[in-house]
C-alpha cells in the first residue's frame, strides 16, 4: 500500500512541478544582443527540483510534459517544435549533471559544483547540438536564409547558455537554501 500511495504521490508531484515548469516558460523574456529566438526563462527549476528529489526520470518527465504543454498551447511555426526539442535538450543538459554530483556530494556545495557543470556541459552540448542538428533544422523546416552557423554558435548560443546557466544557478541555490528541509525529506521517501 506505501508502494502505491508513494507511486500517486509522485505522479502527482510530477504533474504540479510540469505544470510550474510550462507556465513559467511562458514568462520568458529575451536578452540584449543575442537573437531574438533565444529566450531565458526559469522553466528548468522545477525539473530541477524533481530531479534531486524523485530521481532523474522525473526532472526528464518534466522537462518533456512542460514542453508537449507549451507546443499544444503555443503551437510551432512549421508544425515540426525544432524549439521544444532544443528547449528538451538544453534542460536535460542542465539538470542531469546537477542530479548525478548532489547524489554523490549532498550537501549545497556539492549542489553548487553540480550546477557549475550542469552550465557547462548545457553551454558545450548545445553548441554541438545547435551546430549538427538544430541550426540545420531551422534552416530546412523554416526557410531561415543562410548565415554564419559558427558565428551564430560562438557569439550567440554559447554566451546566451552559460548567461542562463548562471541565472538558473542563483535561483536555484536560493531555492535550496530555502527547501533543504523539505528537499531532504523528500528525497529520504524516494531513496535516492
Amino acid at each position: 500500500m506505501r508502494k502505491q500511495n508513494l507511486k500517486l504521490r509522485s505522479f502527482v508531484t510530477i504533474a504540479m512541478l510540469s505544470s510550474i515548469s510550462f507556465l513559467l516558460m511562458l514568462l520568458n523574456f529575451p536578452l540584449p544582443w543575442f537573437p531574438t529566438f533565444l529566450q531565458i526563462d526559469f522553466s528548468d527549476v522545477p525539473a530541477l527540483i524533481a530531479a534531486i528529489t524523485m530521481g532523474p526520470v522525473a526532472g526528464i518527465l518534466v522537462e518533456l510534459v512542460k514542453n508537449i504543454l507549451d507546443w499544444i498551447f503555443s503551437g510551432a511555426p512549421t508544425g515540426v517544435p525544432v524549439g521544444h526539442m532544443a528547449n528538451f535538450a538544453t534542460g536535460i543538459l542542465f539538470i542531469l549533471p546537477a542530479y548525478y554530483i548532489y547524489k554523490k556530494f549532498n550537501t549545497l556545495k556539492g549542489l553548487a559544483v553540480g550546477l557549475v557543470i550542469g552550465t557547462i556541459i548545457m553551454s558545450v552540448g548545445m553548441s554541438v547540438l545547435n551546430y549538427f542538428a538544430f541550426l540545420p533544422m531551422y534552416t530546412y523546416l523554416l526557410g531561415w536564409g543562410t548565415f554564419d552557423m559558427y558565428e551564430t554558435i560562438v557569439l550567440g548560443i554559447l554566451p546566451f547558455n552559460v548567461i542562463k546557466g548562471i541565472l538558473l544557478m542563483a535561483i536555484a541555490i536560493v531555492l535550496f537554501r530555502t527547501m533543504k528541509t523539505w528537499i531532504e525529506n523528500q528525497r529520504s521517501q524516494y531513496l535516492i
